[in-house]
């Protein structure tokens, strides 16, 4: 286990991580996104975008050469097995950016956001998990909402999530995204002062 205190945050699409890493970001916390450093390891000239190419063709490349993602979704979402070798020729290299850049980042503790943390069984990568949950109602609602998703889109993009229960059982702590912003907020701020406290006594 690395030497400072890291923290997973996930939860279902939708349910306010993102909102919930902003908060602790304003605290001072490093925030580490798992998506964003996903981004980074296929961009042009990376090795990972390259193996991807020699996997799945050049139809996966937009115009002026950068990763085409809709595309990309279009072909694993349907193949299991494309699906395995899109996960086997990247999650190495977001794996290996994600620690480089924890080394790096320091902090009186880490928030690492991985959405897949309990899908795939990172629990060993942090200290303790926070899941950010609400209804799944309130989920599909926001996700029509936010990406104008039909009915029957929202509930297949759940569905091929981890379920509510299993990530609930996965938790340490978790925050109830179901009011508004500022009850959230108050979340975050009592956590914070829970993991200074844990950071400080794992020394």
């Amino acid at each position: 286990m690395p030497s400072v205190f890291r923290v997973g945050l996930t939860g279902g699409i939708a349910s306010g991580k993102s909102t919930a890493a902003k908060f602790f970001g304003a605290l001072g916390v490093p925030v580490l996104d798992s998506d964003q450093i996903a981004r980074e390891v296929v961009e042009p000239g990376q090795p990972p975008l390259e193996r991807l190419v020699e996997r799945f063709g050049p139809t996966i490349l937009t115009e002026d050469g950068h990763l085409d993602r809709p595309r990309l979704r279009e072909i694993v979402f349907s193949d299991p097995m494309a699906r395995a070798d899109l996960e086997a020729l990247t999650h190495p290299a977001i794996g290996a950016a994600m620690e480089a850049r924890s080394a790096s980042e320091g902090g009186p503790y880490q928030i690492l956001m991985i959405p897949l943390l309990v899908e795939k069984g990172l629990r060993t990568q942090v200290d303790r998990v926070l899941v950010v949950d609400c209804d799944e109602e309130l989920q599909l609602r926001r996700l029509r909402d936010r990406d104008g998703s039909t009915p029957e889109q929202a509930r297949a993009m759940l569905a091929a999530q981890a379920p509510r229960a299993a990530r609930l059982r996965a938790a340490d702590d978790v925050i109830v995204n179901d009011a508004d912003m500022s009850h959230v907020r108050q979340q975050v701020e009592a956590l914070h002062a829970r993991y200074l406290e844990l950071a400080a006594q794992r020394g």
